[in-house]
Parts: C-alpha cells; sequence; structure tokens
C-alpha cells in the first residue's frame, strides 16, 4: 500500500490515510439515503437505488485513487440528482431509463472535455457570474423540493404554493429535525448529516411518523439491482429534448467539477500534478454512473473533511470507497429512514449553496441581471435547464444592448443559440 499509494513520500502515514477515509466516508455517507430518495421520485426502485448509489461511490472512489493518487471521494451530486430527477425526467418528460443513457452520453462529453484543452476554453468562455448563479439556483431549488417533500409548502390552486398545515405531524416533525441537524451542523460534529438522520429517524418514530411494520430485515436484493444497473435507454436519443439534457448535465458537471478539485487539490493538498489525473477520472466515473443506474458522481465537498484528517493519497479514497460497500449492509435501515430526517439536510445544502451569490458582480447590470434570471427562474420554473436557458440567452442580448458584445466569447454565444433553438423548438410542438 505504502509504495502503490506513495504514502511516506506525500509525507503521510497508512494510519492517517485510513482516519481520512473514514472521515470522509462519516461525513458524506448520508448520501446514500438522501440521493436514493431523489432517484425514487424520478421512479428508479428506492432499494435499486440505495445500491446504485453506493456501488457508484464505491467505483468513483477506486476511479480517482487508481488514475489520480488522490483522497478525492466521488459520489452522487447534491444538486445533479435534482437537475436528473425534477428537470430531466419530470419537466422534460425523459424517462427514467432514458436519462440515465443522457448522463452515459454526458460522461462521454465530460471525457472529452477533461482530455483535452476544451475545459479551458469552455471555463475561460463562461463568465463566472453565469456559473455561480446555477449554483445558487440549484441550492433554492432543493430546498424548495424539502420543503416540498416534508409538507411545510404544498401546492395552491390562487398562489401556486402556500404553507402547509403546522398541525399536520410531518411538518413539526421536520422543524424538529431542523433544529437538531442545525445545531450538529453548527456545532462542527463528526458525521453530522448522519447523526441527524438517525436523530430525525427516532423523533419521527415517536411521533407516529414512520411505520415500524414497514422495516424488515433483509439480504442485499440483487433482483432489485438488476432492474436498474444497465437500463439505460437510448431510445430518445434522436431527441432535441435529450441532447439538451445530456448537455445541460455535462456543463453543470464541468463547472462543477472544475471548481471543487481546484480547491481541494490545487489549495488544500497543494498537489496541483494530480488535477489533470483526478479530472479525467471524474469523467470516467460519470460514464460509469450512467450505466450502474444513478444520476451523476461528482467531487464530494465533504471530503476535504478527510484531507482536513490527514488523507493526502488515493488510499484515502481506497477505504472510503470499501467502507461504502459495508453500508450495503444497512439497506434496510436506510429504507426507513423518512422524509422528515432527510428534508432538514436538503435545506441546510442549499444554504450553504446560496453564499456563492456574493460572487457575482450586480453592480454591472450587463453581469448581474442574467445571473438575476438565471437563479430566479430555475425554482421558478422548477427546472435547472429552462432556468440556465434564460440566463444563457440573455447574457450576450445584455452585452450586445450595451455596446459589449464583443466581450463574450464565440462559445458563449454557440451555447445561448443552442438553448434558444431549443425554446424555439419547444414553442413550435
Amino acid at each position: 500500500m505504502n509504495r502503490l499509494f506513495k504514502v511516506e513520500e506525500s509525507n503521510s502515514t497508512i494510519k492517517k490515510e485510513i482516519i481520512g477515509g473514514l472521515t470522509s466516508f462519516f461525513a458524506v455517507v448520508y448520501i446514500v439515503a438522501v440521493n436514493s430518495s431523489i432517484l425514487s421520485d424520478a421512479g428508479v426502485p428506492i432499494e435499486g437505488a440505495i445500491i446504485a448509489t453506493v456501488v457508484s461511490c464505491f467505483v468513483g472512489c477506486l476511479l480517482v485513487a487508481i488514475m489520480g493518487n488522490s483522497p478525492v471521494i466521488l459520489v452522487p451530486g447534491m444538486g445533479i440528482n435534482a437537475l436528473f430527477s425534477y428537470t430531466i425526467v419530470q419537466s422534460m418528460g425523459l424517462s427514467w431509463q432514458q436519462a440515465l443513457a443522457a448522463v452515459f452520453i454526458s460522461g462521454i462529453l465530460f471525457s472529452v472535455v477533461a482530455f483535452t484543452r476544451l475545459s479551458k476554453i469552455l471555463t475561460e468562455a463562461i463568465p463566472t457570474s453565469l456559473k455561480e448563479a446555477i449554483t445558487v439556483g440549484i441550492g433554492i431549488l432543493i430546498t424548495f423540493i424539502g420543503l416540498q417533500k416534508s409538507g411545510i409548502i404544498v401546492p395552491n390552486e390562487a398562489t401556486f404554493v402556500v404553507l402547509g398545515n403546522f398541525k399536520d405531524p410531518k411538518v413539526f416533525v421536520t422543524f424538529i429535525n431542523l433544529v437538531i441537524t442545525l445545531f450538529l451542523f453548527i456545532k462542527n460534529v463528526p458525521g453530522n448529516f448522519l447523526i441527524s438522520m438517525v436523530l430525525g429517524t427516532v423523533v419521527s418514530m415517536f411521533f407516529g411518523v414512520v411505520n415500524l411494520q414497514d422495516f424488515t430485515l433483509s439480504g442485499i436484493n440483487l433482483k432489485a439491482y438488476g432492474d436498474v444497473l444497465g437500463a439505460m435507454s437510448f431510445s430518445g436519443i434522436y431527441t432535441s429534448t435529450f441532447w439538451l439534457a445530456t448537455f445541460s448535465l455535462s456543463l453543470v458537471l464541468v463547472f462543477e467539477n472544475l471548481g471543487l478539485l481546484h480547491g481541494q487539490i490545487n489549495i488544500m493538498l497543494k498537489q496541483p500534478e494530480k488535477y489533470n489525473k483526478t479530472f479525467r477520472a471524474v469523467g470516467i466515473s460519470v460514464i460509469a454512473s450512467g450505466f450502474l443506474g444513478t444520476s451523476p458522481t461528482v467531487t464530494s465537498i465533504e471530503g476535504a473533511a478527510g484531507m482536513a484528517a490527514g488523507g493526502k493519497t488515493g488510499l484515502t479514497s481506497i477505504v472510503a470507497g470499501f467502507a461504502f460497500l459495508v453500508s450495503l449492509l444497512f439497506i434496510p435501515v436506510i429504507k426507513v429512514i423518512p422524509n422528515t430526517a432527510i428534508t432538514p439536510i436538503l435545506v441546510i445544502i442549499g444554504g450553504l449553496m446560496i453564499k456563492n451569490v456574493t460572487h457575482i458582480n450586480f453592480e454591472d447590470f450587463t453581469e448581474g441581471f442574467p445571473a438575476f434570471l438565471t437563479l430566479a427562474m430555475i425554482p421558478l420554473t422548477f427546472s435547472i435547464v429552462d432556468g440556465m436557458a434564460f440566463g444563457f440567452i440573455a447574457y450576450p442580448v445584455v452585452k450586445l444592448c450595451a455596446s459589449s458584445g464583443k466581450k463574450v466569447k464565440i462559445p458563449m454565444y454557440l451555447i445561448s443559440s443552442m438553448f434558444l433553438i431549443n425554446f424555439i423548438l419547444h414553442f413550435m410542438a
């Protein structure tokens, strides 16, 4: 292990790497329950979704360990899973099997970007204001989804949405669990989200929100996973909707991973030589995600916890990956976790993503207004793709109106044109 991952050369020890891997695992293992819940909203069978999430985490961690020898942890990303379930499936109308095919092809496109200079071209062409606005808009959407799942926000004919009934046990139990989760998070308790889900499930049981009769001890249901593994359907590949979904997935994946990997590898680890290989491993992991049956894997923010604990090499990722496999033994428990225990995590993650709004230059109207449209329209249209489209189309328009059209790069004009053509085709259909 020491020779394979160059542990001593990295000024680390096997003990530190193991601690780092376990720290990262406990910091991010909540994703197994949360991602499975979101995938089930797209129609993916819940038990198959759980196994797909775990296996994709395992494969992703192995890839970054072997290809990049970095302690980065790959898991199905928050935000990108919302794009998968609520935009591509529920709003755009693809089946979850077709959406998995879109993930698979977006992984190929991502890999093309990762193995060429396209990543640099895209990064320079698309303005920071729009990239940050996408993150903020997704954060608001995730919060909105969480509030819906718990009954705090319900449909209303007159105003579209309204506050739910506070007498509903789901609603006040969610508030109790939110306070618990906030306390654990603010106190920076290790594994805070995992602990909050456990405590939240217990509180939900106490108030009768969870039916213990649903709990059954059972082994790993490979048949359930057989319905998800390799379930990709390319039947929609000749439609513009399919390619818009694929293109949008690719854009979000590139932006998100570029930023997170830069922060973790270049800034935290100060090992820039590992950046390119790790970035390529992420691309291959996305391809695997489509085949394995889940939304795309991305660089986990929580992986920074393992690095802070001493993890510096791929051994950290290996340890975390195998820990995910062990979590399969707890599938019966994961299936019982209610929305009232998951919602607080979604709300807090949304709150963390909103801070990116400070990176948007609202003093410059030509930068701020397209960003505003993006972050507002993502939750208001309940579609990440449509929200992105409004901002990407508006950006060159306002720049041209301000006689600053030359400041817009040619790739940006091309991307904006693609979104505009999709809108036109949609209205003509």
